[in-house]
C-alpha cells in the first residue's frame, strides 16, 4: 500500500495528500488559498470528491476555524447530461 503522502485526494487535478498538507502547513492558508495554490477542487467535479478532505486539512492546520468559515462551494456542472448522451457514438 502507498504511503499517506502519495494518496491522490483531488482526482481531477491529481493533487496528493502530501501536497495539500505541506502547502497548508507552509502558508497557513485558508481553504480558498489552498485551492488556488494547489488547484484541488478546481477540476471537472468542482470539488465534490475532494472538498471534505481539503476542509479537514485546513481544520487540522488552523485549529480555531469552524466549517462555516471555510469559503469553498460546490460547483454544479454547466448543464446536466444524461448517461445516454454520454454513451452515444457519433
Amino acid at each position: 500500500m502507498a504511503n499517506k503522502e502519495s494518496i491522490i485526494i483531488c482526482r481531477c487535478e491529481e493533487v496528493t495528500y502530501g501536497q495539500l498538507q505541506s502547502t497548508a502547513a507552509e502558508h497557513k492558508c485558508t481553504a480558498r488559498e489552498l485551492k488556488l495554490r494547489t488547484r484541488a477542487g478546481m477540476g471537472f467535479c468542482g470539488g465534490r470528491t475532494c472538498r471534505p478532505t481539503v476542509d479537514r486539512i485546513i481544520e487540522s492546520i488552523i485549529p480555531n476555524v469552524s466549517p462555516g468559515e471555510i469559503p469553498l462551494k460546490y460547483q454544479p456542472p454547466i448543464r446536466p447530461v444524461t448517461f445516454g448522451t454520454v454513451g452515444e457514438n457519433r
